[in-house]
């Protein structure tokens, strides 16, 4: 013989009645449903144990209910996505929130691979050079013109060609005379030193170093032999066919400075007043 089956909640007999074990508890259809079924999102009615609960996110809608907010398809069974607390089909949401294309202006659907530069967007295959039309995809490129190029296309098109090698400059140049150059082409033609973000001077056309320059062009100090520039307001003393340092011109025999004041010469040499009365 049977023993009796009640509800865990009413005690109502459950003899010949669908119930719902929980946790190894009988309850009939009315109690569970008040006790542990949820609400539908939409309508805010009870979603019965008999009927079909959709869960996301913690939330809970009768099948009925799971509707997109703006077309009211279906998305039971559908890919969908969320805008806040709204759910939205996938065509809908593209349609409202997705980025467009900035080539053929068409959506860019969520999901789908997309190329992005100074707040553009494109398809992967519309992402295209626009002198040989292949996609860019990861390669590097350069914008010209509000028109994308790969490399190749840019230096065929666009890039200056250096003085020197002849070859394309697609980075840091350096401009010249309204000629341009490679950065590292851009030499002293003496000591071949890289002249971009120092001081030099040029001769027939040639740049150089201002140490190259000294060395083979500037006058010699009848002091010290060494090279005067003159470049940069460089200051010297030039006297009969013989020129100094401003530090080098002084006197023979006291070596006291003689710039801006009388001297005498003997023979190589020269003398302030005093020394000539002294000797």
């Amino acid at each position: 013989m049977t023993e009796p089956y009640d509800c865990t909640e009413c005690k109502a007999s459950l003899f010949g009645l669908k119930y719902i074990l929980k946790e190894n508890n009988p309850y009939c259809i009315k109690c569970y449903d008040e006790l542990f079924s949820n609400n539908c999102e939409v309508c805010q009615k009870l979603i019965s144990c008999t009927s079909k609960d959709l869960s996301y996110k913690g939330r809970h809608w009768h099948s009925e209910c799971f509707l997109c907010v703006t077309c009211s398809q279906s998305l039971v069974e559908r890919p969908f996505a969320t805008k806040g607390d709204l759910l939205m089909c996938v065509e809908c949401y593209s349609s409202e929130y997705s980025s467009k294309c900035h080539s053929c202006l068409k959506t860019i659907m969520p999901g789908s691979k997309k190329m992005e530069h100074k707040g553009n967007s494109w398809h992967k295959n519309c992402f295209t050079c626009n002198r040989c039309q292949q996609p860019i995809g990861t390669r590097s490129f350069i914008q010209k013109d509000a028109n994308n190029y790969c490399m190749p296309c840019y230096e065929i098109q666009f890039a200056p060609q250096c003085i020197t090698c002849k070859k394309p400059i697609t980075t840091v140049g350096v401009n010249y005379r309204d000629q341009p150059w490679h950065k590292e082409c851009f030499v002293c033609i003496g000591c071949k030193q890289q002249l971009a973000g120092q001081r030099f001077t040029s001769r027939d056309d040639f740049a150089y170093c201002l140490d190259c320059f000294c060395n083979l062009f500037a006058k010699k100090c009848a002091h010290c032999t060494g090279p005067i520039s003159g470049i940069g307001g460089t200051k010297y003393i030039s006297f009969e066919q013989r020129q100094w340092h401003t530090d080098c011109f002084n006197c023979k025999g006291c070596s006291a400075s003689l710039v801006g004041r009388g001297f005498l010469t003997c023979k190589d040499d020269i003398l302030c007043p005093e020394c000539v009365t002294d000797s």
